[in-house]
């Protein structure tokens, strides 16, 4: 949970790790832990390199926070050398947006996109991002000295791939060239609720009926668009009884593509589906945005140097989108953004038995202190 009480003990933990490697550490107003390993000269530029540590509910010991352990592995693999740059690790504080419906918490707090709107988003218990951050005894007025180290020339993030294509590949690496837009509906379904045992097939005004076609379309039209993947992940039913005609029914909608206008152009199709599913059995029909965003290309010279490490770990370069939103995202706004993939057993992720190979690990681990080495050349 964002600045829960979980937060604080992963912090305390990580706080402990960056002091006994040398690090000046801070937290920042929006909660993320960043630690400083000071280059070999004083006002050099900066290298931010990190990811977060929130996770789902029931979720694996990877998400993120790989990406954090691998980049202290990277400073104490220096052991007290230092590079013609600092390298500043950060662990982010809020990236699933679980708590406030708001992912990147942390992240936007450092380009400068966290803005009165989110802080003002509200949890389930009407508990505040701003009330949130007060609550961990930090001063939201004091947001604007969570943004980017002056001098912070690129960001580094390696995360667990959270997808089967890499093992299908038999890989332990991938290179991540850009990472997939993504769109968010919620469509409602209403109908009319009514005795289950008295109302002719004919005469029903079934919402669930029409909402069920509906998830049929949406994975039949996903399978046929390559790159294209769309979920029904959430479906509330009313008025939820055995013997009920269902009267309403609201699904989210998950749409991604690493090309926005084919995304756009598949969120129309899909919701003009929703409306033919409810003109014929008398369901009217609404639609919703919840979220939106833009593809992200990972910066082109990051890519390359990302692929030269893994490369010269001996393994074939394999250059990949991410299905899933991460910080590098939010940060290639900003500055040069790259991201490497390690590889997820089973493709299972956001799941108890979400797992890595330790020695995956450490193919990453020296494909990342390559990068450090060419960087610092």
């Amino acid at each position: 949970m964002f600045l829960g009480v979980g937060a604080r003990r992963v912090q305390e933990l990580l706080r402990g790790e960056m002091e006994a490697l040398g690090m000046v550490v801070r937290v920042d107003a929006a909660g993320n832990l960043r630690g400083t390993y000071a280059g070999a000269a004083a006002g050099e530029s900066v290298l931010l390199i990190g990811s977060h540590v929130d996770t789902v509910p029931n979720a694996g010991r990877y998400d993120g926070v790989l990406g954090v352990a691998v980049a202290l592995g990277c400073v104490r693999a220096l052991r007290g050398h230092r590079l013609g740059f600092a390298v500043e690790v950060v662990a982010f504080s809020e990236e699933e947006g679980i708590r406030f419906k708001l992912p990147y918490i942390g992240s936007r707090a450092l380009v400068g996109t966290l803005g009165a709107a989110e802080l003002e988003r509200v949890d389930g218990g009407g508990v505040s991002v701003a009330d949130a951050i007060a609550g961990f005894g930090l001063d939201v007025k004091r947001l604007g000295e969570a943004g980017l180290t002056p001098g912070t020339v690129g960001y580094l993030e390696v995360h667990i791939e959270q997808g089967p294509v890499l093992e299908a590949l038999g890989l332990p690496l991938g290179v991540v060239t850009g990472i997939a837009g993504q769109m968010q509906l919620e469509v409602g379904f209403r109908g009319r609720a009514n005795h289950a045992g008295t109302t002719p097939m004919g005469l029903r005004q079934d919402a669930l009926a029409a909402a069920a076609e509906w998830v049929g379309v949406v994975e039949r039209y996903a399978a046929a668009v390559p790159g294209l993947v769309a979920t029904v992940g959430v479906m509330q039913v009313g008025p939820g009884a055995a013997n009920v005609v269902p009267g309403s029914a609201v699904a989210t909608l998950d749409i991604r593509h690493a090309e926005d206008a084919v995304r756009e152009r598949a969120a129309a199709e899909l919701v003009r589906a929703a409306e033919r599913a409810g003109e014929v059995r008398r369901v009217s029909v609404t639609v919703r945005e919840l979220s939106r965003q833009a593809a992200v290309a990972m910066d082109a010279g990051m890519v390359g140097v990302i692929a030269g490490a893994v490369e010269a770990a001996g393994y074939g370069v394999h250059r990949m989108v991410s299905g899933a939103g991460h910080d590098a995202m939010i940060l290639a706004g900003r500055v040069p953004a790259g991201m490497l993939f390690v590889r997820t057993p089973g493709g299972l992720s956001h799941h108890p038995d979400e797992a890595v190979a330790v020695g995956d690990v450490a193919v990453a681990l020296g494909a990342m202190m390559r990068v450090l080495e060419v960087v610092s050349d």
